[in-house]
């Protein structure tokens, strides 16, 4: 998936953990889960504001874009 979710170190920067994230945001601590892991089809854009909020960052410190490589022909 080219889009890289970089919650966690964005957490560990704040020295922030995961149940009091998930506290603050008001969302529970496995779908915080899934959202570090890279595993959610989407996040609303109310719930990316309230991570911004906390943690005191901008999306693009949490997101990221990376091309995913093609294979080269033989």
């Amino acid at each position: 998936m080219p889009i890289i979710v970089n919650l966690d170190v964005m957490m560990a920067k704040r020295k922030m953990s995961s149940q009091e994230l998930a506290a603050r945001i008001d969302i529970t601590t496995a779908n915080l889960s899934i959202l570090k892991t890279g595993k959610a089809k989407a996040v609303r854009f109310s719930t990316l504001e309230k991570i911004c909020d906390v943690l005191d960052c901008q999306p693009g410190d949490i997101l990221e874009f990376r091309k995913e490589e093609q294979d080269a022909p033989d």
